[in-house]
């Protein structure tokens, strides 16, 4: 094969208990990262939030609970070996996880992993979504806004894996902002993992169109910035809320090229060629040629108005 091929595992999951221990779910990565090595990969991407169930959707008030969610090194003793076998399989890997920093800041972060196990880049969440205080009216919770800081460093590309390789994490993959920073910075490869339930309690009106906006917004980002995108989930009925899964790799044409079966532990595997995407930014999303910056400066801006809040009884979007 000419070109720059780099075989790319999604590494979707299923639903993680609260219960589950640390160590049961690195057993399932460990799982996992083998499969998807025994076929071939060099680059494995497992979802946000890898390594727990999905604690924004509850209220928690005790601090030491709270942090039992948090990493507070990477790898850490309980991480360990699925650096060390990921290294044993010359695989590198993505892996997101909540981030609690020694001086006390809390992050939904992701690292990337390359080849030899060298640590390349942490990415940050950026667009956090959410509420920051409980709301009784919704059936769960999304605290995300509680529990997270918004990453401070934004968006970077890294040279990794014989290209140029983006993270983003969920909630970012719906802001076109996010692909186009790093498309001007000549990304290759977005890696983006998420955690998103299929009832959106603020509109559920929106629910039957979960899986249409999630590949919408990826493929896009995709076409419009000539690059690759790979989106994986943890889905399933996780501690009673429903995830989307629905893992897939997206070609930078916006086709999509793998997507996952199932809503459980799952493979999706695909040949990226990273030279694919020269076809979009040469020709129509030639950004050097074509970009007119000058007309933009608004998208930079502080929003000058919002739309009208609705009348209505926010109970009855339970």
């Amino acid at each position: 094969m000419t070109g720059r091929p780099v075989v790319v595992a999604a590494a979707q999951l299923g639903p993680i208990a609260r219960a589950d221990t640390r160590g049961e779910v690195v057993e399932r990565l460990i799982t996992l990262l083998r499969e998807a090595a025994g076929r071939g990969a060099e680059l494995v991407v497992f979802p946000e939030l890898a390594l727990t169930t999905f604690f924004p959707r509850w209220l928690i008030e005790d601090e030491a609970e709270l942090d039992a969610f948090f990493e507070t090194e990477m790898p850490g003793p309980e991480t360990k070996p699925l650096f060390d076998e990921a290294q044993r399989l010359g695989v590198g890997f993505h892996l997101g996880y909540a981030e609690r920093t020694p001086d006390g800041h809390r992050y939904n972060t992701a690292i990337l992993v390359e080849r030899d196990g060298e640590v390349v880049a942490h990415y940050r969440k950026v667009h956090v979504p959410g509420h920051e205080e409980p709301e009784p009216w919704r059936p769960f919770q999304h605290l995300e806004r509680r529990y997270f800081e918004p990453g401070p460093e934004g968006f970077a590309v890294h040279e990794a894996f014989g290209g140029k390789v983006g993270m983003a994490i969920c909630n970012d993959r719906r802001w076109p902002e996010t692909y186009r920073v790093m498309g001007l910075l000549g990304v290759e490869l977005v890696l983006i993992g998420y955690n998103t339930p299929i009832h959106y309690a603020p509109d559920p009106g929106q629910d039957r169109l979960a899986g249409f906006h999630n590949n919408l917004v990826m493929a896009s980002g995709a076409y419009q910035n000539g690059t690759w995108v790979v989106g994986v989930a943890k889905g399933g009925m996780e501690e009673g809320v429903d995830g989307l899964a629905e893992s897939q790799i997206i070609a930078p044409s916006g086709e999509v090229v793998a997507k996952a079966l199932t809503n459980g532990d799952e493979i999706v595997l695909a040949t990226c060629d990273l030279d694919r995407g020269f076809d979009y930014k040469r020709t129509v999303f030639d950004l050097d040629r074509y970009r007119r910056p000058e007309h933009y400066g608004s998208i930079a801006e502080p929003v000058r108005a919002t739309a009208p809040e609705p009348d209505r009884d926010p109970a009855a979007d339970s």
